[in-house]
């Protein structure tokens, strides 16, 4: 079974998400990339606690275009240091993972 992978990324605003998942996808990084939101996220960032409303987009794809996705999430992305999580698929119905593979470069 090929090694699939889900991304998240975060964004401030909702239209910037919609932007980056369209590209991701048109690109055939991901197969799917589902915009959730409005979360509230609190971090610390330059000696500070802050407080913010961002919009999640969990990205799925192969682990093998990984670097290739996150260089395209960092050029399309806003934020100075964008999360870019991947964690692995450990298990999925073989029918959407089929579906996932047949649409990826």
């Amino acid at each position: 079974m090929k090694e699939y992978i889900q991304v998240m990324t975060t964004t401030e605003t909702e239209e910037e998400a919609r932007r980056i998942a369209r590209a991701l996808v048109e690109r055939r990084l991901a197969g799917c990339v589902q915009v959730l939101g409005p979360i509230t996220s609190t971090y610390w960032w330059e000696g500070e606690i802050e407080t913010a409303q961002e919009w999640l987009c969990l990205i799925k794809s192969r682990r093998d275009l990984y670097p290739e996705l996150e260089t395209a999430i960092r050029e399309l992305h806003t934020y100075e240091v964008p999360e870019i999580l991947a964690l692995p698929v450990v298990e999925g119905d073989r029918r959407y993972l089929e579906w996932l593979g047949g649409v990826l470069r």
